[in-house]
């Protein structure tokens, strides 16, 4: 649940972030903005309807006129949260863990079904551009790496998800050896009659603290670089989209080449004529 609240509130955050590229200082009220966006009375920006779909489900899918698509969101959604309580309720009836499995994929459904929604909104959404930075950043946002794509830098997308594997095994492997760790210390200091020649592999309790504590540093680390590549990747999707459209001419070129110069009042009313031998350079770019 820690992880799902992070990573809502950087998709938040990076909404915030994005929509300041195309933000319109004449709307100020945002109630007033977002109802008239749902009205077609005003237009937003793509950051915005994300952010309004993030608390209003399928308000993208209304603003962009996909009014089809809504009863697919909400019923989605809804079927699949109660079918998740449902299997819950059955669960702590019978204790059968079969439908504890069913509860746990039907609220994994139901998140994918909201992500989907957002996705979904943010490809429909017509900006009348070929490129667009806020989309970009929200499209790696959502899914690392579309945002590349998008881009035209497919290539990246091995670095980006080996990256993210790499990262993601340390967390498992740190993880399983801190919960190991955890769990003998906890054994050996809970006032068992359990001597240090019994316990298996013959660790102390200050072994096992040590070991425990650092299997913990090791995968607090590795969530946090997790969290880098993940910030990097849609940093990336962000500036080499805005550079998308920096033109830079083929035609770059330096020429320095001898030429006749004129010479400025003073040095022609030296004597010093008023033509003079030098060089020329020209920067094309």
């Amino acid at each position: 649940m820690k992880k799902l609240l992070l990573v809502i509130f950087l998709l938040l955050s990076l909404c915030r972030i994005s929509s300041a590229q195309l933000k319109d200082p004449d709307k100020t009220e945002a109630g007033k903005n977002f109802w008239h966006g749902l009205t077609g009375r005003d237009s937003l920006s793509i950051s915005r309807v994300t952010a309004a779909s993030f608390i209003f489900p399928s308000y993208s899918q209304i603003y962009n006129r996909d009014y089809w698509k809504i009863p697919v969101v909400w019923g989605g959604i809804g079927g699949l949260i109660g079918a998740g309580i449902y299997n819950n309720n059955k669960f702590h009836d019978t204790g059968d863990s079969k439908y504890k499995t069913q509860r746990n994929w039907c609220y994994v459904g139901a998140a994918l079904v909201y992500w989907g929604s957002l996705l979904d909104g943010v490809v429909s959404y017509n900006t009348g551009k070929d490129v667009v930075p806020a989309r970009a950043t929200l499209y790696s946002a959502l899914l690392p790496g579309l945002g590349q794509i998008y881009n035209g830098e497919s290539w990246k997308l091995p670095i980006i998800y080996g990256g993210l594997a790499f990262t993601t095994y340390l967390i498992d492997l740190s993880n399983t050896q801190y919960q190991r760790y955890r769990k003998a210390y906890n054994i050996l200091t809970d006032g068992d009659p359990l001597t240090v020649d019994e316990f298996n592999g013959g660790y102390t309790a200050d072994n096992l603290k040590h070991f425990r504590d650092q299997s913990r540093r090791n995968r607090d680390y590795a969530v946090v670089f997790t969290v880098l590549i993940y910030a990097l990747n849609v940093i990336d999707a962000n500036v080499f989209a805005t550079l998308s459209d920096f033109d830079i001419s083929d035609n770059l070129s330096l020429q320095v080449k001898p030429a006749m110069l004129n010479f400025d009042n003073y040095a022609s009313s030296n004597g010093l004529g008023n033509m003079a031998v030098g060089m020329q350079m020209r920067l094309t770019f």
